[in-house]
Parts: structure tokens; C-alpha cells; sequence
């Protein structure tokens, strides 16, 4: 099963403190709007995103259809396919994509350690 990109989405209670933070450890931003309280960072392959009152939790999160860079894939397995591959082996969803549109859409599980996976299709 392939997921596309991975980052780590952080939930944080102040988005500048975390910027300068990750500053300090390499990451620069590619991505987002500190006014809307997210931004994206990237360090080499590494990439998270800041999210300020988006989240309840820090949340794994894959994109189906994009690059490490956030380039479109020419192939990719469609979110709603994963979804489907998912349910069938009994994985519960707590949000799920609208089955009968293309385009973007998401859905998120959850591991049985509680820690919430986003898939997040953008394309």
C-alpha cells in the first residue's frame, strides 16, 4: 500500500516559538500561512508541519499523489482507494472521504496507541 509523502503534523501552542525553534535544528519553511497558524518546514527529506489550534495531537500524516517536495505524482493510488483497502481489512476510520468524488478528500484513522493518522490527498 502506498501512502505518498509522510510528515509529521504538530500540534503546537505557539506557532512563531515553534518556527524559531525548528530554525535552530535546520528546517526552513516551504509552505503554509503563519497568519492562518500553520506552516510547512523542510529539512533535506524531512518535513513537518506547525499546526496552532488545528489539532488535538501531533498526527502522522500521508499524502497520496505527491512527492517528498510536494510535486504531483504521475501515478498514485486514489485516498479513497486506500480508504476502501483499509476498511476491508477492518481498520476503523473515525472521518472518512466521501466515496463517490475525485479530487482532493481525506480520512484519518487511529492506531491502538491512540496516535490519529491523517491520509490527506491534495490532488
Amino acid at each position: 500500500m502506498e501512502l505518498g509523502a509522510f510528515s509529521i503534523s504538530l500540534a503546537v501552542r505557539d506557532i512563531k516559538a515553534s518556527k524559531a525553534f525548528y530554525e535552530k535544528l535546520g528546517f526552513t519553511v516551504c509552505g503554509g500561512d503563519i497568519s492562518q497558524h500553520w506552516l510547512i518546514l523542510k529539512n533535506g527529506n524531512h518535513v513537518i508541519g506547525l499546526f496552532q489550534g488545528m489539532f488535538e495531537r501531533n498526527t502522522l500524516t500521508f499524502n497520496p499523489g505527491w512527492d517528498n517536495n510536494a510535486q504531483k505524482l504521475d501515478t498514485f493510488t486514489d485516498v479513497r482507494e486506500l480508504q476502501r483497502q483499509l476498511k476491508a481489512q477492518g481498520v476503523a476510520l473515525v472521518s472518512e472521504a466521501e466515496e463517490n468524488t475525485t479530487g482532493p478528500a481525506s480520512f484519518i484513522a487511529v492506531d491502538p496507541d491512540g496516535n490519529p493518522i491523517l491520509v490527506d490527498q491534495h490532488v
